[in-house]
């Protein structure tokens, strides 16, 4: 890792930061397409940080927003999605790896497990699993072009987060 990204929890008044992450997390961007061309992704983004149900980074770099993650717990589901989203420029940098590690300790303190849901052919099943997170039986197509899908999820352990000292403060993380 070049640079060391600063994390910040997302807030609701921090919308604005779902809506420009939200098309590189369902890899909009290398389909030529919008996130008003895939309406049902909604539910990832729409009134982010309105339930306790949400939990959310997004890592800071170069005075810019480098990335996110975040998790919502919809209403069919037991353990919370995430969503993954690093800007092009910033790729294969340790992004994704420093929010993901932070996120799990933070969702460890509200969740037992937390899922993902990846195209199966995807590049990031290596980085969940060294997360140690599992595939599980699931056959599922993805919301953007049909393409088949593989859920992972982790177990989680129920602990207090460790959290980096730098304008990282927890009773902020929602509105």
């Amino acid at each position: 890792m070049t640079n060391t990204p600063t994390l910040y929890f997302l807030r609701s008044s921090e919308q604005y930061i779902l809506d420009k992450m939200l098309p590189y997390a369902y890899r909009l961007d290398t389909l030529g397409k919008e996130a008003s061309d895939v309406e049902a992704l909604s539910i990832f983004g729409d009134f982010y940080g309105f339930t306790n149900k949400d939990l959310g980074l997004y890592a800071m770099l170069n005075n810019e927003v480098a990335g996110a993650i975040w998790s919502r717990r919809l209403n069919h589901q037991e353990s919370p999605s995430i969503s993954l989203a690093v800007m092009p420029k910033y790729r294969k940098q340790g992004i994704a790896r420093a929010m993901l590690e932070q996120f799990i300790s933070e969702a460890g303190a509200l969740y037992d497990e937390i899922q993902v849901e990846l195209i199966e052919e995807s590049t990031l099943d290596a980085l969940y699993k060294k997360f140690d997170f599992e595939m599980i039986e699931y056959e599922g197509v993805s919301l953007v072009d049909g393409k088949k899908t593989i859920k992972l999820v982790r177990k989680l352990e129920r602990a207090e987060p460790v959290r980096p000292s730098d304008n990282y403060d927890p009773r902020r993380w929602m509105d």
